[in-house]
C-alpha cells in the first residue's frame, strides 16, 4: 500500500541496515551477529523491526540456512549504499585532521582502475593524511605485509587459493577476452597472453587449458593492463580477464567459442593488526568503493 504522501516515511536505522548487509554477505545470523558485535538474538531482533518497518520479508529461513528474499536483494543494493554514503559524509566532520602516512599496496590491474577514484575520494576528506602507493604482484605484497614494510594493500587471489587473514572486497569471473570481430581464438596453436608468475588469472586460465587439453602458445607476456588490452584489440591473442575489464571494443569468448571455463578469483584486502587511525580511515574508503561497484559496476 503507497503511504499518502503528506505522511512521512519511517527512516531507516543505519546501525539496522549495517547488520542486514553482514548477514546478507555472511548467509549466517550468527556469524553477522560476531561480526556486528550483537548477540545473534539482538540480530533477529534488528531484522523483525527492519521488515516490520518495510512490510516485506527480506529473508527466507530454513533449519539450515538464510538467503535473501526479492526483496531482500533489492534492499542490499540500497544499505550498502546508504553505509557508504554515511561513512564519507560523517569521515568529513569527525575525523578531518588525522594526519600521518598510509603505506598502500596494490596489484597493477586495481592500481590503475581503482586508486585513483579511492585516491582522490581519500584527499578530499583528509588532506592531511599522506599516501604512499606500491604497485607490485599480489605474492610480493603479501610478503610486503608479512615485512611490515605495508600497512595495508589489496590483493587478487584465485579460488583455490587461501583467504585467511584477508578481507574479500569482490568475487567475479574471470573470462577470455578477444578482439570484437577477431578471430584469435579460432587460431591454432591457440595464442595466449598472460600475466607474469603469481596472477590468479593466469594460473586459471593455465588450469583450463590444461584441463581441457587445448593446444595453445604464449604469444605476449605483460605485467601491466595496458599491455594485455593492447595484445587483445590487435587480434594478437586472447587474455584472461575479469569480466568486469571488458571494453567495448572487446568480447567475452565462452564455451560456444570453443573457450574452456576459467572460474572466478577474488579481490581482497589485508590491514595491518595495528592499523593507525589514518590506515583505518583508508580501509573504510577503499571498501565503500567497492560497495558501490558492486551495485553499479563503477567505481
Amino acid at each position: 500500500m503507497t503511504a499518502p504522501l503528506n505522511h512521512p516515511l519511517p527512516l531507516l536505522d543505519l546501525d539496522v541496515l549495517r547488520t542486514f548487509v553482514a548477514i546478507a554477505e555472511t548467509g549466517s545470523f550468527t556469524t553477522a551477529a560476531n561480526a556486528v558485535f550483537r548477540t545473534p538474538s539482538a540480530v533477529s531482533m534488528q531484522i523483525k523491526k527492519l521488515e516490520d518497518i518495510l512490510g516485506r520479508a527480506v529473508f527466507s529461513r530454513d533449519a539450515r540456512s538464510v538467503s535473501l528474499t526479492t526483496d531482500g536483494e533489492m534492499l542490499l543494493g540500497y544499505a550498502r549504499r546508504m553505509l557508504a554514503i554515511n561513512r564519507e559524509a560523517v569521515s568529513k566532520f569527525i575525523v578531518p585532521d588525522i594526519t600521518g602516512v598510509v603505506r598502500l599496496g596494490s596489484p597493477d590491474d586495481y592500481g590503475e582502475r581503482v586508486l585513483p577514484h579511492v585516491l582522490k575520494r581519500f584527499a578530499q576528506s583528509h588532506p592531511s593524511i599522506a599516501v604512499d602507493v606500491v604497485i607490485d604482484q599480489s605474492s610480493n605484497l603479501r610478503r610486503r605485509m608479512d615485512d611490515r614494510t605495508l600497512d595495508i594493500t589489496l590483493l587478487t587471489n584465485s579460488f583455490k587459493v587461501s583467504m585467511e587473514g584477508t578481507e574479500v572486497l569482490l568475487t567475479e569471473p574471470i573470462v577470455w577476452a578477444g578482439a570484437k570481430g577477431g578471430c584469435a581464438h579460432l587460431r591454432e596453436p591457440l595464442p595466449v597472453s598472460l600475466w607474469e608468475e603469481g596472477c590468479a588469472w593466469r594460473a586459471g586460465a593455465l588450469e583450463a587449458l590444461g584441463r581441457e587439453g587445448r593446444n595453445f602458445r604464449i604469444a605476449y607476456m605483460s605485467a601491466h593492463t595496458a599491455g594485455q588490452r593492447a595484445a587483445i584489440m590487435a587480434d594478437l591473442a586472447v587474455a584472461p580477464l575479469p569480466k568486469s575489464f571488458l571494453g567495448c571494443d572487446m568480447v567475452e569468448l565462452s564455451t560456444k567459442d570453443g573457450m574452456p571455463d576459467i572460474g572466478t578469483y577474488s579481490v581482497a584486502m589485508i590491514v595491518s593488526p595495528e592499523a593507525s587511525p589514518p590506515v583505518q580511515a583508508a580501509a573504510d574508503h577503499i571498501r565503500a568503493a567497492f560497495e558501490v561497484f558492486r551495485e553499479t559496476g563503477r567505481f
